[in-house]
């Protein structure tokens, strides 16, 4: 631990025995952390609250509230917050009952100075990592309750955000344009469970995975008879999809034969299955996707421009990863919440070196290979490489031209932001997390454009 980290940590030293406040105490201190001793547990638990920062260090007999009680009050407050409990030596098999009660763990009196120390960091580290994670999990709540979540405080996405939760109540077919890997499916079904329509399907088909062939059946279905091998009715995707969305994904893989079919569809809103006469009416919203430009599609004569023109009612531009840098740190440690809740993995913190390479690499898959990144990560811990399979850093990742000064200015300000982020705006958490005076932290926040209040609650 860092004396950074060690000092935004508050010990509670409580024991009614004056000299073991004064060792204790002495030894916390200069190591770092910030120690209130108290002889009592009487006005303990004023001082806590969920998001205490500290560790609470206890003797077990004392007057009055004796330490197993104040264990049970401090849990009532936070059941993570951790206890730590002094015993004599009577009180031994006592400390191992607490224990199973939710103590972090006990010290043996007398104890050795190395012993405290050690005991007391593992119990900050289990602190620091319980109440991250809590933020995390908050900050992502207040992003999206439920459903699909479009994670991130970037300018680009704060913007993408409310486009799709206004389109999102409309009617309007929607295009979307990004590169292989930025989230089109995440936002297509955001936009799905965001409208009227999330109680309907949603049918999603990737027009480059269906053979050509195939691809007419898979969107209009057919009767029996329709074609050889046709021996019964098939419900299309288009017609599976009415009353909710249907998302069409890599559509500049449509063939032309089919693109012409797709615009009577929209423009009419019904369908014919193959083999039949009878028109079935629709109630879809369509959402296509694509990874490259369809507006110079159109103009090489390799895309429909009528078809465009009609599913360009609402363009989104989905920003890659490289233009969103800030939410890198925010993003990763999200996957690595849901990938250590799907394989049972305890979450191992990520250094501030670890994250520094995350920050600077280009990311040409996208939001996928972070995804990927943090899944391994979660798998392999420590042993997780982050080199990227020794892909060089580009130059844009570098600073493409930048200066040494304008670089680490870069850096810097993804730094504090990403502390804004993690403590939901806190300037008193911020300025420990990251070793500043407070006028510095505001004069740096000043100059870079960051306001508190953008990462509240």
């Amino acid at each position: 631990m860092t004396s950074v980290e060690a000092t935004i940590a508050p010990i509670l030293l409580i024991d009614d025995e004056k000299h073991i406040r004064l060792a204790a105490g002495q030894t916390l201190e200069l190591e770092g952390y910030t120690v209130e001793a108290l002889p009592s547990a009487d006005g303990v638990l004023e001082r806590l609250d969920p998001d205490w920062p500290g560790v609470i260090v206890t003797d077990i007999n004392m007057p009055g509230i004796d330490g197993l009680e104040l264990m049970r009050q401090v849990r009532a407050v936070d059941s993570e917050l951790p206890v730590i409990l002094i015993t004599g030596h009577g009180d031994i098999s006592m400390a191992v009952s607490a224990i199973r009660e939710g103590a972090y763990d006990f010290i043996e009196k007398p104890f050795a100075s190395d012993f405290l120390l050690d005991t007391v960091r593992r119990a900050v580290d289990k602190r620091r990592l319980t109440l991250e994670n809590r933020r995390l999990r908050q900050e992502l709540e207040i992003q999206n309750t439920a459903g699909p979540r479009l994670v991130g405080k970037d300018p680009k996405i704060v913007a993408l955000r409310k486009l799709c939760k206004t389109v999102a109540e409309t009617p309007a077919d929607i295009l979307i344009l990004a590169e292989t890997g930025s989230g089109k499916d995440l936002v297509a079904r955001y936009i799905h469970e965001s409208s009227p329509r999330r109680s309907k399907n949603f049918v999603a088909i990737n027009c480059g995975a269906v053979p050509e062939n195939l691809i007419e059946s898979e969107l209009f279905g057919h009767e029996a008879g329709a074609f050889t091998g046709a021996k019964a009715r098939r419900i299309g995707k288009l017609e599976h999809a009415n009353g909710g969305t249907l998302f069409l994904d890599e559509i500049e893989s449509m063939p032309m034969s089919l693109q012409i079919k797709l615009l009577r569809v929209l423009e009419e809103r019904a369908i014919e299955r193959l083999g039949s006469n009878q028109l079935i009416p629709l109630d879809i919203r369509v959402v296509a996707a694509a990874k490259i430009d369809l507006k110079k599609l159109a103009e090489e004569g390799k895309f429909r421009e009528d078809l465009y023109y009609r599913l360009n009612v609402v363009r989104i531009d989905i920003p890659p990863l490289r233009e969103r840098r800030e939410d890198i740190s925010l993003l990763f440690q999200h996957f690595v919440l849901v990938a250590s809740a799907l394989y049972g993995r305890e979450v191992v913190e990520v250094s501030a070196e670890r994250m520094h390479s995350l920050l600077m690499h280009d990311w040409p898959g996208n939001v996928r290979e972070l995804r990927n990144l943090a899944e391994r990560y979660v798998l392999l811990g420590e042993s997780c490489t982050f080199d990227f399979d020794n892909r060089p850093i580009t130059d844009e990742a570098q600073g493409n031209g930048l200066t040494l000064p304008e670089q680490v200015e870069r850096f810097e300000r993804m730094l504090i932001h990403t502390e804004l982020s993690k403590h939901g705006g806190s300037i008193k958490d911020t300025l420990h997390a990251l070793g500043l005076p407070r006028k510095t932290l505001y004069d740096k926040m000043k100059k870079y454009g960051l306001e508190k209040e953008d990462y509240k609650a």
